[in-house]
């Protein structure tokens, strides 16, 4: 028996106006996720639980099988993916290279700026601020900053998506205290390092935003979140294009497996990345396939991207998937779902749980959904504890 979980990161959304009342998913032509629905069972998964932020961190975390309370912020989740390895004492900050306009954040992303690119600004970064922390290039806007102290974790952050529009200074780490102060002039003195560099000089000149402030948040110590092939007694592997996912995949013994073109943004190689994972599953019972395009289309509130994304999981991945799972084992096991909503008028991450679909070869009676959407009403199950998903998706296999 083979598993598959494709990760929609952020697809669930809310009834538009624009759509006469339909969700994007419902809008999408996914006749793969509708069959999926229909001849499988489905329900809802609250992957994050009460207390905790609906961050990206702890839904996957919960999708990947663990209770994501073990979690210790973002930023260490991020540092085995560009290949750091924490100490004991070393607290690990996710750093957004942002664009600021009249003491506002504008763009949590820099325009998306070019891993390149943030490459050398991070350089400058380590050559002015090498004596505070280290500073690690990852993927475009998404990097690493590390510190050696641990105080540093308590400290509350806030992620740059959730705040865009908003006062710099009204978002600046809390409480007021000295370890606070130390940061928040760390992210107030990056300005000066990073306006006049040529880099942001160029980007100007192109037409671009330019990435005139760094911005610190979703930090923590190393985590210990559990073991997956000694819990699950079985192999897996996650395919994604952002580190986040690669970190947590690592912290559990997943293997990454890495994916030209895999860019977590609408521009991603959706062919290499079941291509790919078809192969990954010759050799791992487990694979974990997440897309991170319809999660950044809701935080631009870009709603064409967000349908465009829906439908190129559905007529890519999940098409090829149907197709070529029966070649590599006559069972298998595949469920579709988002790891948190990310609708479209709010931009950001909502707490509601999600809506799961399972197929497998060994369900005989499906349950009475007939399309793929927001409302499993008529599923099999009504609200789950998102970590458990993969258990019962064993236990569907083995019915």
């Amino acid at each position: 028996m083979k598993y598959v979980i494709v990760i929609a990161d952020g697809m669930a959304d809310e009834p538009l106006d624009e759509l006469n009342g339909k969700t994007p998913v419902v809008e999408a032509n996914t006749p793969n996720m509708d069959f999926i629905a229909k001849n499988g069972y489905t329900g809802l998964a609250k992957n994050v639980p009460d207390g905790m932020t609906p961050g990206s961190d702890v839904a996957n975390t919960s999708i990947m099988g663990f209770d994501p309370s073990m979690l210790k912020g973002r930023g260490p989740l991020e540092a085995p993916s560009v290949g750091v390895s924490l100490g004991d004492n070393d607290v690990a900050f996710r750093l957004n290279f942002i664009n600021v306009e009249d003491g506002k954040i504008n763009d949590f992303t820099a325009d998306h700026i070019s891993t390149e690119e943030a490459e050398e600004l991070i350089k400058a970064l380590n050559e002015n601020f090498g004596d505070i922390g280290k500073f690690y290039p990852g993927v475009s806007y998404r990097n690493l900053f590390v510190i050696e102290d641990l105080s540093m974790e308590e400290l509350k952050s806030t992620p740059p998506h959730d705040v865009v529009g908003q006062p710099v200074e009204d978002n600046n780490l809390k409480p007021d205290n000295e370890k606070s102060q130390l940061i928040n002039k760390l992210m107030e003195d990056s300005v000066k390092v990073l306006e006049n560099h040529p880099v942001n000089k160029k980007r100007v000149s192109e037409g671009k935003l330019p990435a005139n402030m760094i911005w610190l948040w979703g930090q923590g110590a190393k985590p210990v979140i559990g073991n997956f092939p000694e819990k699950y007694g079985m192999s897996g592997a996650t395919i994604t294009g952002v580190d986040l996912l690669k970190g947590i995949s690592t912290y559990i013994n997943l293997d990454v497996i890495e994916v030209p073109g895999a860019t977590a943004y609408f521009d991603t190689n959706y062919q290499n990345k079941v291509d790919y994972a078809l192969e990954s599953l010759k050799t791992h019972d487990v694979q974990f396939i997440h897309i991170e395009a319809p999660d950044e289309a809701g935080h631009e509130g870009n709603l064409p991207e967000k349908i465009r994304a829906i439908e190129n999981i559905d007529s890519i991945i999940l098409e090829k998937l149907l197709k070529e799972l029966p070649n590599i084992d006559s069972e298998y096991t595949i469920a579709v779902l988002p790891d948190h909503p990310t609708p479209i008028d709010i931009k950001t991450h909502t707490m509601t749980p999600i809506p799961f679909a399972i197929y497998s070869t060994n369900i005989k009676e499906p349950d009475d959904t007939e399309f793929y959407s927001e409302d499993m009403s008529k599923g099999k199950y009504d609200t789950i504890i998102g970590h458990t998903l993969l258990s019962e998706m064993i236990k569907i296999s083995k019915e």
